[in-house]
């Protein structure tokens, strides 16, 4: 069975299986009980993947035979924010209980489920504690460390702007060398370039007009490196200096280093100052509760039973919610016509 999808996740506080489990719902609901009790762990809970597995029953009917499983206390549903930043994504999962819980249980478990995960940082990568939190799917785990036995792959060399070589005379011959000398090696160049330095080569890439070589990169990076310490980006200082530029720029050094100068942004106070390349800080998951019916988000107190206001409504209609009888509408109907026919009158 597929892994997303409302997978199962099964709550504590559970009595041992019994041939008498679910014994008193329905005929239907009795059946998607037993079925669903016998899933195993992370295994798809959604309608569709059950009503492929229940021939008995079609989507609509599945709908609502969960809908009331999670009114008889046995399951609710979540969505669960994993990733940070741009990345992050809602993960949908049930919890599902052979014992019946009231909404007390349901919101106190939920509630500590919650603030465990929201306060516990990401566990390092390791051989007892690389496991994830136990609704993020297999797609996300982190990989195995791999075993000290195993040859890494060498790392890719890191990427170094083009420098200037200076321009031989075409009369110029090269030295010989003298026998038995080895040719001198290359020097290497830097290994690890700064971010200012980096947006500093790249300008030559994105506007022609701006070709600088290595020691004017080198020569600028220290006015490069304020920016960066101000809060912007290397995609906004490099947007910066390559905006508005004349149809012709005869020194590139010069005119970059004047709008370094003249448009420095200004400073941003912030409460942690990460250095690039520093891991932030660990990504919180939340968890959020939703209708089983409709799938509205919401808080646990706000959804007793697992339900919101309206699907609560149409499935018990004995509830406090209950629509005005169609007299009672047409009285109250009538009584705001003559309110507005007395506002009238003033």
């Amino acid at each position: 069975m597929a892994k997303p999808g409302y997978g199962k996740r099964s709550a504590p506080n559970q009595l041992p299986r019994t041939r008498a489990d679910f014994g008193l719902l329905p005929t239907r609901e009795r059946y998607v009980a037993g079925f669903v009790d016998h899933l195993p762990e992370g295994a798809a809970m959604s309608v569709k993947q059950l009503a492929k597995q229940l021939p008995l029953y079609g989507q609509q009917a599945i709908s609502s035979a969960l809908t009331a499983l999670s009114v008889a206390g046995h399951l609710r549903r979540v969505r669960c924010a994993v990733g940070a930043g741009d990345e992050t994504r809602w993960v949908f999962r049930t919890f599902w209980s052979r014992t019946a819980h009231d909404n007390e249980w349901w919101q106190a478990y939920l509630a500590a489920e919650h603030a465990a995960h929201a306060v516990s940082p990401v566990p390092d990568a390791s051989a007892a504690d690389s496991a994830p939190p136990p609704w993020v799917p297999a797609d996300e785990r982190p990989p195995t460390p791999e075993d000290p036995g195993t040859e890494r792959a060498a790392p890719r060399p890191a990427a170094v702007p083009h420098q200037r070589t200076p321009v031989q005379a075409p009369d110029a011959e090269p030295v010989p060398l003298a026998p038995g000398t080895a040719p001198a090696a290359p020097q290497p160049c830097e290994d690890n370039p700064s971010p200012a330095y980096l947006a500093l080569a790249r300008l030559g890439h994105e506007d022609r007009r701006l070709p600088l070589s290595a020691d004017d990169c080198a020569d600028l990076e220290p006015q490069a490196a304020e920016w960066l310490t101000r809060g912007v980006s290397v995609d906004y200082l490099i947007s910066a200096l390559t905006a508005g530029l004349p149809a012709q720029v005869d020194t590139p050094l010069g005119f970059v280093r004047r709008r370094l100068t003249d448009k420095i942004p200004p400073r941003i106070p912030t409460t942690a100052s990460a250095s690039p390349g520093t891991p932030g800080p660990a990504p919180t998951r939340r968890i959020l509760m939703e209708c089983t019916d409709c799938g509205r988000p919401g808080q646990p107190e706000a959804l007793p039973d697992g339900l919101c206001r309206p699907c609560r409504t149409a499935h018990r209609p004995d509830t406090d919610e209950t629509p005005a009888s169609p007299a009672e509408a047409a009285e109250i109907k009538a009584r705001m016509t003559d309110l507005r026919g007395l506002l009238k009158s003033v």
